[in-house]
């Protein structure tokens, strides 16, 4: 089955339907292009990145949500999406998200998990680390790209999650399309 170009859209999943997308489990490269793809929906705006995420049952190969920066309500994170997005699924708040999610639940994201949010809404690492208080939740973050250092300086959001248990791997080979896509919006400095 070819790999989308774009996020499906007539072709939808009716909501709490998950779908299968014929990529490969180890194919982590076409797993970040799709969430590239949802990237390009998010707008390009001077004050954020443009990032794709997907929330994965690696166990499956399912595709359990997917999200962009900025597609749902407020100043919305693509990681922060896909969570709530599920959540809503099973019908619990955000915060107990972990307890639903199956145990091989992976995030794939073009841009490294956000570790400091100026809007002072909580983290996505935060977020991502909350899913294992009950010790199951994401166990492994796939990441385009580390975030680069236009808003927040060095972001320690690796540390964090490893210290909490949660595997973070570098899929190499994108960056420049992530980069291009995630900073698409804001001004050149000269």
């Amino acid at each position: 089955m070819p790999l989308p170009l774009a996020p499906p859209s007539s072709t939808d999943p009716p909501p709490n339907q998950h779908f299968n997308t014929g990529i490969s489990p180890n194919d982590h490269a076409s797993y970040m292009r799709l969430a590239l793809s949802y990237a390009h929906e998010s707008p390009p705006l001077p004050t954020n990145f443009r990032v794709g995420a997907l929330l994965v049952d690696s166990a499956s190969n399912k595709i359990l949500t997917s999200g962009f920066t900025l597609e749902l309500p407020g100043n919305t994170h693509a990681e922060q999406c896909c969570l709530s997005k599920y959540a809503s699924e099973h019908d619990i708040p955000e915060e107990r998200v972990g307890e639903v999610l199956p145990e091989g639940a992976v995030i794939y994201t073009t841009v490294e998990p956000c570790v400091k949010r100026l809007s002072g809404n909580r983290t996505c690492v935060e977020r991502i680390v909350e899913t294992r208080s009950k010790g199951g939740g994401i166990r492994k973050v796939y990441v385009g790209v580390k975030e680069p250092e236009t808003f927040v300086g060095d972001n320690q959001g690796r540390k964090i999650l490893e210290n909490a248990g949660v595997e973070v791997v570098l899929v190499g080979g994108l960056e420049k399309e992530i980069l291009r896509v995630a900073t698409a919006g804001h001004v050149a400095s000269s």
